[in-house]
């Protein structure tokens, strides 16, 4: 008897669910759902072919976007140093990627702030105000960021673009185009990094050579060195204020 009664209860409670599943649709109000159209058609005004033009153009700027912030900031020089010190500790992959893409584009920012600020002030908001016409706003722009880049480009490197061209060599850095100063500044770049990378290996490298020593004047042959070596390697790193440092050498590398 009592699971006969247990049995009624349930399909009662399930009778009134669905009862209230069904009746509440009916008594609420729709929902009013946005209705989109996007025409494709052919254009017949000169007018509707310029503004087509313009916003592919601007689709395409977007795409560059990254590929501008890798290669005409300070990011090239910061994420290879970063990546250097991570293989000269042998910690895999701690700190992960996101960790060190992250903390390169803070950086970044931290260190190219005062050429964007220049920027705005220079060309963006004289643009948006109307006192600047695009052609002279994307020249004024460039300015900043042309020096910032000539700064930190050896001119080995730029004559090494030159030659590559069969250019006729500038008389002033005005006329130095971007196509030779972009892969000039990048190269420029990565043998800072890589130099800077080297002396943060040589500490780590002496730590593994004390190691794989020891380990081998006490017969430890089947013991890895770098297993042994890498507590040893992350002590020093942290007892010396590793992370204050190196960003401290990496900011400081462009002043």
């Amino acid at each position: 008897m009592i699971n006969t009664g247990r049995k009624k209860l349930l399909i009662c409670c399930m009778a009134a669910l669905l009862v209230l599943i069904f009746a509440l649709p009916a008594q609420a109000q729709p929902l009013p759902i946005p209705n989109l159209n996007i025409d494709i058609g052919t254009a017949t005004e000169p007018e509707q072919v310029v503004g087509s033009l313009q916003l592919l153009l601007l689709l395409t700027v977007l795409t560059l976007v990254p590929a501008i912030l890798v290669l005409m900031t300070s990011f090239t020089r910061i994420v290879v140093v970063l990546s250097f010190l991570r293989s000269a500790m042998a910690t895999q992959q701690a700190p992960p990627n996101q960790v060190l893409i992250g903390l390169a584009l803070l950086l970044t920012i931290f260190i190219m702030s005062p050429v964007y600020q220049e920027i705005r002030t220079t060309a963006v908001e004289p643009y948006l105000n109307q006192e600047l016409t695009q052609e002279e706003a994307l020249e004024i722009g460039a300015r900043p960021l042309r020096e910032f880049m000539f700064r930190h480009t050896r001119e080995k490197d730029l004559a090494l673009f030159y030659t590559i061209a069969d250019a006729p060599r500038p008389q002033t850095r005005d006329e130095v185009p971007l196509n030779i100063l972009v892969p000039a500044f990048v190269i420029s770049e990565l043998k800072t990094a890589f130099q800077m990378g080297f002396m943060l290996f040589i500490p780590f490298l002496i730590v593994d050579m004390v190691v794989a020593s020891t380990l081998m004047s006490m017969g430890m042959f089947m013991l890895p060195p770098v297993m042994v070596s890498l507590p040893f390697k992350l002590l020093l790193f942290v007892m010396v204020d590793g992370w204050h440092l190196v960003i401290k050498s990496v900011v400081e590398s462009f002043s």
